[in-house]
């Protein structure tokens, strides 16, 4: 199963991964907070480790960060000073519950059938007018990467 494989490319290479170097996608974070109001409710789905959140807490917003993995979550929590919650995409239930969804280089890891779920969850979780930002990688393929552990699902970026 794709998401056992993913789960467990995580939890075993958590700590380099978390440390790895990568640019903070500065330029979508911050399009991304100019549509919420100041002091906004965003779920981050896929936070790995941790640096968005961080950055979008030194903004003054109120970040529940979530990630698959639990090895990766400890990594998070560590950086960012506060717990992050272990889920799958395919459990969150809430509801009205955000302002924003911010998953970056998170739900291209969702098996493409499975994908109309999440989007559904998804939009339940946000309130009226909330607002969304996720991306994949171009093509129209899913399978493992380079990595045989970890899977993707590949579409155009949006």
């Amino acid at each position: 199963m794709p998401l056992d494989c993913t789960s467990a490319f995580y939890e075993e290479n958590a700590e380099t991964y978390a440390n790895r170097a990568r640019s903070l996608p500065k330029q979508q974070l911050d399009a991304f907070l100019a549509g919420l109001a100041p002091g906004a409710a965003i779920l981050e789905l896929g936070c790995g480790g941790g640096q968005d959140s961080a950055y979008m807490l030194s903004q003054g917003f109120d970040v529940t960060p979530t990630d698959g993995s639990a090895e990766l979550a400890r990594q998070a929590e560590a950086l960012i000073g506060r717990p992050v919650k272990i889920m799958l995409f395919q459990e969150l239930d809430a509801e009205s519950a955000f302002d924003g969804v911010w998953a970056h280089a998170s739900l291209l890891h969702v098996p493409r059938p499975e994908l109309p779920d999440v989007f559904t969850r998804i939009r339940r979780a946000l309130r009226t007018g909330g607002i969304i930002h996720a991306n994949f990688k171009a093509g129209d393929a899913e399978g493992h990467d380079g990595k045989p552990t970890r899977w993707l699902t590949v579409g155009a970026e949006r």
